[in-house]
């Protein structure tokens, strides 16, 4: 299985390391096809006073840094269709943030790479219009039919982190990743779907305790990858710490999807 994991947000070199190097322990696993995971810039925070990272030049630095020391597969998101070019250099997976997934150039100049794109579904789509989205890839990248062997050939995912409900809520219906997988495979971001926008005044909230749950789900109905955002602290964390994981919970989280996958096989 697909498996994307890191902290949110770039901190500090210490702390990216430090987490990296405790991940390593997915990078050794056969059974893995492992991606590490941080942004150099949240540019979507919810108040301009929150931490937004290194920016593009000393966060790839230090992505590039990473992948040398441990050889791991690197995701990174952009905002701007200029950093696509730039990012693929060190990243593998270029990620289009959920708020941006309808963004045609952004897409175009990402698939204009080598990098797999990963595309979020918006927390305000109808799944099933992700194909639109999936097809601006599709089509820089030669392919003139919607399929999810075509989607799987030109490098394209789809990203469940769970839809609007109400103010400051998400939920994931399960039914969006049997849409979605109909013409691209699928992630299920599980950290992110137990998001609260805005829940803490200014900033993002959210509840892990639905992590682990959500994503036992996801692996019954069957996808194919998860993303975790996981901190060696999380309550200490710069950027979404409220729904991250620390390095525990996310063993055991991928524990029990084994199993699960283990059993429906």
């Amino acid at each position: 299985m697909i498996l994307i994991a890191g902290p949110c947000v770039i901190e500090s070199r210490e702390i990216l390391f430090d987490i990296a190097k405790k991940l390593e322990v997915y990078q050794n696993d056969e059974t893995i096809d492992f991606y590490f995971k941080s942004s150099f810039d949240k540019a979507n925070r919810t108040s301009l006073d929150s931490f937004r990272g290194p920016g593009l030049e000393e966060g790839l630095r230090l992505l590039e840094e990473v992948k040398k020391e441990f050889g791991y597969k690197i995701l990174t998101d952009i905002h701007e269709s200029y950093q696509a070019s730039v990012a693929s250099e060190v990243a593998d997976v270029l990620q289009i943030p959920a708020f941006l997934c309808r963004q045609t150039d952004l897409l175009v100049a990402s698939a204009q790479t080598k990098a797999v794109v990963n595309i979020k579904k918006g927390q305000f789509i109808n799944p099933k219009d992700m194909q639109y989205s999936v097809m601006k890839v599709l089509k820089t990248r030669g392919f003139d039919e919607l399929s999810f062997e075509n989607s799987k050939k030109a490098n394209v995912w789809l990203t469940e982190r769970g839809s609007t409900f109400g103010y400051g809520n998400l939920v994931v219906d399960m039914r969006s990743l049997i849409i979605m997988r109909e013409f691209a495979p699928v992630i299920f971001d599980a950290t992110h779907s137990v998001q609260m926008p805005g829940g803490l005044g200014g900033k993002s909230g959210g509840d892990s305790s639905f992590v682990a749950p959500l994503s036992r789900a996801a692996a019954a109905v069957g996808v194919d990858g998860y993303f975790f955002e996981t901190h060696i602290n999380p309550a200490c964390a710069l950027s979404d710490g409220a729904n991250m994981l620390n390095l525990e919970q996310l063993s055991k989280a991928i524990e029990s999807i084994k199993k699960i996958e283990g059993a429906i096989k």
